[in-house]
């Protein structure tokens, strides 16, 4: 059954790159400009929680391929891009796998989670001047929706994209999604209606930029986004970063009848300010959400599965690491520390520290609970010989919730270990 998968990822990817040789006389930026790449991922995730909730582990190899062409000659160019997927797990289940937050392979119906997973999709693309306008498999990077590729497939959407940058230092997004592709399984019936996104983003100079975005998804949620981020030079070799991130959600009414949320809107924004020094990086951020919504900041899921359906990394906002400290009324303050040890004469190597505590929890049967996170990770990246750009990542998480918050989250001990080899074929 697996070499059937092999077979046809190979055949979907031999499909995506075939266009580049149809139409020679008429190539161009087609041919030249077609790109072609494979991500190898080995991916694992272990979460060891407490109270007395089962463990959950999973570990899987994935073979990811990308097709994106240039575009045809003409005022009106055409082009295509396509991917193709394969996922094979590794860990042989134990009654750990099919976690929501780790979600590699889907359980069935039997209740087993699934030994493979293969899928293939691809979008057309027509350009006009400096405007882009894309239907098909996507994945999307908004602020408001924002598919997940942080396990060991990417989510997909369905629909149509138009980006425009007509003028310097401006980009206007809008676009339409009807369906999406979970990381787990090959389906496409995740539940999703359809979302709405409208918003850009500008480049006042090199240290100055703003974006808005807003976005509806049907019969769930209502969303605005703000961002402004601004780099102050001090010195040759050091910084200072100021970036605010801020949400406004509204529900729909049936979500907030169905999940008992007693109100329907939440506010939540963060501000990060990060000193650059040497090879040194210090963070210092500030994040609060408020409103009337127990739920606090909602985002991503299934909607078959009680999610809201947005993309797994629609949190752009500076206290996310394995908690999002996204509950209702949180404060949280963070402190982070990143070094780069090429200062030190290793180059590819980076080592990165965080200390988020929040505050201020507000559940169903409780106020004033909290939660805390110390986060660790150490990444490698090889820099020449045959396994160039080979990335090791290793990351860990110790969360520690209080019993006032045991409605809201649960904590643990996280460890993920990543090794992604990039592959360019043309």
């Amino acid at each position: 059954m697996l070499n059937n998968h092999a077979v046809a990822l190979a055949g979907s990817l031999i499909l995506a790159a075939s266009p580049v040789f149809v139409g020679t006389a008429q190539a161009g930026e087609f041919e030249d400009d077609s790109k072609f790449n494979l991500l190898l991922r080995n991916a694992y995730i272990n979460r060891d929680f407490k109270d007395g909730v089962r463990d959950r582990a999973e570990w899987g190899q994935a073979v990811i391929g990308k097709f994106s062409s240039g575009f045809t000659p003409g005022l009106i160019g055409l082009g295509v891009d396509a991917h193709a997927m394969l996922a094979v797990r590794l860990d042989g289940g134990r009654g750990r796998s099919g976690a929501g937050g780790i979600d590699f392979f889907k359980h069935g119906d039997s209740g087993k989670a699934a030994d493979d997973i293969s899928k293939a999709g691809g979008a057309v693309k027509m350009r006009f001047s400096n405007t882009v306008i894309s239907y098909g498999d996507q994945m999307p990077n908004y602020p408001v929706l924002s598919y997940a590729d942080t396990r060991l497939l990417p989510e997909t959407y369905t629909g149509t994209s138009v980006v425009s940058k007509e003028i310097t230092g401006l980009e206007l997004n809008l676009a339409r999604f009807h369906a999406e592709s979970r990381k787990s399984e090959a389906s496409r019936d995740s539940g999703l209606k359809s979302i709405n996104v409208l918003g850009g983003s500008y480049s006042f100079n090199d240290n100055l930029s703003t974006s808005l975005f807003f976005s509806d998804v049907e019969d769930q949620v209502e969303k605005q986004y703000l961002n402004v981020n601004y780099v102050l030079p001090i010195e040759k070799d050091s910084s200072l970063k100021l970036d605010f991130n801020g949400y406004k959600t509204k529900l729909d009414s049936a979500v907030v009848d169905r999940l008992n949320t007693q109100g329907d809107d939440n506010k939540i924004w963060s501000l990060a300010a990060t000193y650059s020094f040497g090879s040194h990086r210090v963070t210092v951020a500030h994040q609060r959400s408020s409103g009337d919504s127990l739920l606090g900041y909602p985002y991503g899921g299934y909607q078959n599965a009680g999610g809201i359906g947005d993309g797994g990394s629609t949190v752009w906002l500076a206290n996310s690491y394995w908690s999002d400290f996204n509950a209702a009324d949180e404060r949280s303050w963070q402190l982070g520390y990143g070094f780069d040890f090429a200062a030190v004469g290793i180059p590819g190597l980076t080592y990165n520290f965080a200390y988020v505590r929040g505050t201020d929890i507000t559940t169903r049967g409780s106020t004033g609970g909290t939660e805390r996170e110390i986060f660790n990770q150490i990444k490698y990246i090889v820099q020449s010989g045959p396994a160039k750009d080979l990335t090791f990542r290793a990351r860990s998480s110790i969360l520690r919730i209080s019993e006032k918050s045991s409605d809201y989250n649960i904590g643990g001990n996280e460890v993920r270990v990543f090794v992604e080899y990039p592959l360019s074929i043309f």
